[in-house]
């Protein structure tokens, strides 16, 4: 059979899709990049926002199309809260729910496996498992804080977390398949192991991948700054954890804050900034910021501008608010208007770009390690090798190899357009996956 996937959203639903992808292949099955080849399409939904629901709709009409003759099957949030309305487009075979999604793979071949007792699958001269240099790992799912605007605990449900010990072994298959980066992925990543009734699970999972993994690379994806404390950032003396932190915020104004039913404030907010970047050097910090939350008032979004100003933020993520049925915010009083909420998002958009280019500016002229993911062109002096450094700023330099999946030691020249350019300094062996060996993973107890 041959298998199209495609995810609209967040990480989470990208390292879900990942692992299908892998599951598929483990059991003889043709992973596909267009549609069109396809006889099966299974689509990985969000719902966070009517766009999302949107674009969903869009993709499963689009391969309906494409392939008249092929079947969908549709997961993920938008189908745990609307399978009705999924039921109904064309092309739909079975709507599974987020509680069965693990079993999708099994669900549409009739076929079980265990995909970390098989061998990796391809190496693809030196790129993962699915030709990828990133892999992104679900370690949790679910969440218990319900914020007024969000419908993720309605569609995800209450948070749960896998073992450390599933973890490891994951990472380590992963590393063999070719992986240079592992991305720690969750609904509410930071809550980790605190259905376990451990209150430091995230570290000790951190911990434990550090000490009984060789991926060259951990990245933590979202974090909630209230899960996290001061002595948490000290793991970064160890230089395989990337130096960037995605920390939402969603609001600088506390009044608004209060209103969405986060745990934090500006103060508590501005102490851990200033905790983490006394511990990581060059660290990169990143955040959500929502503009247009019933209720903000034009004072409430220049106290929030104002407080995303202070924390310099190496980048933003700006979000319209979009209204969630079956959420408090749905049922609150004073709605913006589009209008005000197109003006304000472009306000922090202009604020967001200004941001990168100055954390940007401040790495010039230093060498950071850049782990290289494709080939973007060529030109007479050699491949244009487009990669990423830990702290998660993009980077492309010329050099006469294809250094895709392979770190170096790259000096950062100049910034333009959102990209800086480098030179490459030093290519690191040790980190290339043709060369490095895989030690069998260590015996681990009980999670936390």
């Amino acid at each position: 059979m041959k298998v199209h996937l495609r995810m609209v959203g967040c990480r989470l639903n990208q390292s879900e899709i990942d692992a299908m992808a892998r599951q598929f292949k483990a059991l003889g099955h043709e992973v596909v990049a267009s549609p069109e080849e396809a006889d099966h399409f299974v689509l990985n939904t969000c719902a966070v926002t009517k766009e999302a629901t949107k674009t969903s709709r869009k993709f499963i009409r689009d391969f309906q199309r494409s392939k008249s003759s092929g079947e969908t099957t549709v997961t993920g949030c938008y189908a745990q809260i609307a399978p009705d309305e999924i039921r109904h487009l064309p092309g739909v075979r079975r709507v599974i729910d987020n509680s069965s999604k693990s079993r999708l793979v099994a669900l549409v071949t009739g076929e079980t496996v265990d995909e970390f007792d098989a061998e990796p699958i391809a190496r693809q001269s030196g790129i993962g498992l699915l030709g990828k240099t990133r892999a992104f790992v679900k370690a949790q799912d679910g969440c218990d804080n319900a914020c007024t605007f969000c419908v993720t605990t309605i569609a995800r449900g209450a948070g749960r977390s896998r073992s450390i010990p599933d973890l490891v072994r994951e990472v380590n298959y992963l590393r063999r398949g070719g992986y240079q980066e592992a991305v720690l992925t969750g609904v509410h990543l930071g809550s980790y192991g605190h259905d376990f009734g451990d209150r430091h699970g995230l570290k000790h999972l951190v911990e434990a991948l550090l000490s009984e993994t060789t991926m060259p690379r951990i990245r933590l994806s979202s974090l909630e700054p209230w899960d996290l404390t001061p002595a948490f950032f000290a793991l970064w003396k160890n230089r395989r954890l990337c130096r960037h932190l995605h920390l939402p915020l969603q609001s600088g104004c506390d009044a608004t804050l209060k209103r969405m039913r986060r745990h934090t404030n500006q103060e508590q907010f501005r102490a851990l900034i200033i905790a983490a970047r006394d511990l990581i050097p060059e660290l990169r910090i990143t955040t959500d910021v929502i503009v247009g939350f019933p209720g903000e008032t034009d004072d409430e979004f220049a106290e929030s501008e104002r407080f995303i100003r202070e924390m310099e933020f190496g980048g933003l993520h700006v979000f319209r608010y979009s209204s969630r049925p079956g959420t408090p915010a749905n049922r609150m009083r004073h709605q913006i208007s589009n209008r005000v909420k197109k003006a304000r998002s472009a306000k922090l958009l202009d604020l967001s770009r200004q941001m990168e280019q100055e954390f940007a500016e401040r790495l010039l002229g230093t060498v950071q390690s850049v782990l290289w993911e494709q080939v973007i062109g060529a030109t007479p002096r050699g491949f244009i090798n487009a990669g990423y450094t830990d702290n998660y700023m993009r980077v492309r330099a010329v050099h006469p190899r294809d250094l895709s999946n392979i770190v170096t030691s790259t000096g950062l020249d100049t910034f333009t357009e959102g990209e800086i350019h480098g030179t490459v300094k030093e290519v690191m062996p040790i980190l290339d996956p043709r060369d490095a060996s895989v030690s069998a993973p260590a015996n681990h107890g009980a999670a936390g």
